[in-house]
């Protein structure tokens, strides 16, 4: 078994999993920009290749900026991605089960400055759902495998 490694900062708590991480945060720019770096590094650890791992990257980054967008800066977020058989699996955590994303039956406006998020949800992870949970709620998205765990290196 991989040891877990930790690191703690104000608002940002992130612990190393095999194949992945998890970490707690108050989002803010600079949490939201080491989200990024971390999964990032984590995922090309573990033999991800850097395209699957930039898809992570940025479904990691639109989930965080939705939870921003139903609970406000500062939110606390739980924020998960992690490598298995399956994919890569990205996973946020907010606080507030009432504001659920909700998929569009038509394609976003070319013009508009918001609302392709989801969409390119549907675009890299298809399938990706939510569920409510005690605490709020989870968006999960599972990206398709990427080489490395087709081939069993990881």
């Amino acid at each position: 078994m991989q040891e877990q490694l930790t690191e703690a900062a104000l608002g940002f708590y992130l612990a190393n999993r095999p194949g992945g991480f998890v970490v707690h945060m108050n989002v803010c720019e600079e949490n939201l920009r080491a989200v990024r770096e971390v999964t990032l590094k984590s995922l090309v650890a573990v033999g991800v290749d850097i395209e699957a791992a930039e898809s992570a990257r940025l479904v990691a980054s639109e989930l965080i900026g939705n939870a921003v967008r139903a609970c406000g800066n500062w939110a606390p977020v739980v924020v998960e991605v992690e490598v298995d058989s399956g994919g890569i699996w990205v996973k946020v955590h907010d606080p507030n089960p009432h504001r659920l994303p909700v998929r569009s039956a038509t394609a976003p406006d070319d013009q508009a400055e918001s609302g392709r998020g989801l969409w390119l949800l549907d675009a890299l992870a298809p399938g990706w759902d939510v569920a409510v949970t005690p605490i709020g709620k989870q968006v999960r998205c599972l990206l398709p495998g990427p080489q490395a765990v087709a081939s069993g290196t990881v």
